[in-house]
């Protein structure tokens, strides 16, 4: 597992002072997620994430939050074809929302919206959406980014407690995957958790009715399931390092 919140190099919040007469150009492409091989989901996403991604959990034995397996080294992501058009078929969230993103503040709890400045599309020249209108006020496009950060924010939470329920129930442990690399040899990925399919199996009647209830036991089964496209990323890194290879 390598970075994920690299992507965001000048986060910067967001006002009518400082970005008064910024605009957003998005170029539809995920370029600047070229150089990353996982990112962060929510507990909304699993269903969508696991049509075509592993579904694992990153951190430490204290603390850990789901992501998303994009690539299998570091700062490769072979979910974007040359030109940084997404080829999977679903995007995560945590990208969709870029360059926005909530900051929270060291000294309470509050939230603040911020952007990364550094993003090309950024621009005072007008080009794209203006975050702000001539009399100060946000733009319906700031409006709508602030609330898709809202609820990410919201899912997040969520996403937090039932992370912190797998800890406290035990029932991560380290893993590895196993696939097929580009040279027809097998390969191994580690560094990150998956939930022991039979430490969930003899979870006590009552917290498994508990969890079956808030829909976490469905969570558990997607995220096992989605094991199975450990191939298809397989696929996607010989593909990619053959398409390397012809323009060389």
């Amino acid at each position: 597992m390598a970075k994920q919140l690299l992507i965001y190099d000048n986060a910067t919040p967001v006002n009518a002072d400082t970005h008064k007469d910024v605009s957003v150009k998005m170029s539809g492409t995920y370029e600047f997620s070229r150089d990353v091989n996982s990112v962060p989901i929510v507990a909304a996403e699993f269903l969508a994430a696991a049509a075509d991604c592993v579904v694992v959990f990153a951190g430490t034995d204290k603390a850990v939050f789901p992501a998303v397996l994009l690539g299998v080294e570091n700062d490769r992501n072979e979910y974007i074809d040359a030109n940084g058009a997404w080829t999977g078929r679903y995007v995560p969230a945590f990208l969709r929302r870029y360059p926005f993103v909530f900051a929270q503040n060291p000294d309470s709890d509050q939230l603040t919206l911020c952007i990364d400045d550094s993003f090309e599309g950024v621009n005072t020249d007008g080009k794209g959406e203006r975050l702000f209108d001539s009399e100060g006020m946000r733009s319906k496009y700031l409006e709508n980014e602030l609330n898709f950060a809202a609820q990410y924010q919201h899912q997040y939470l969520r996403t937090k407690m039932f992370c912190d329920r797998l800890l406290d129930l035990g029932l991560l442990e380290p893993a590895v995957a196993n696939f097929t690399g580009d040279d027809s040899q097998p390969r191994r990925l580690s560094g990150f958790f998956r939930i022991d399919r039979a430490k969930l199996k003899a979870i006590e009647p009552d917290v498994l009715t508990e969890m079956f209830n808030n829909d976490e036991l469905e969570l558990c089964y997607t995220h096992l399931q989605s094991f199975n496209n450990i191939q298809t990323l397989g696929i996607k890194v010989a593909e990619n390092s053959a398409k390397d290879q012809a323009i060389q």
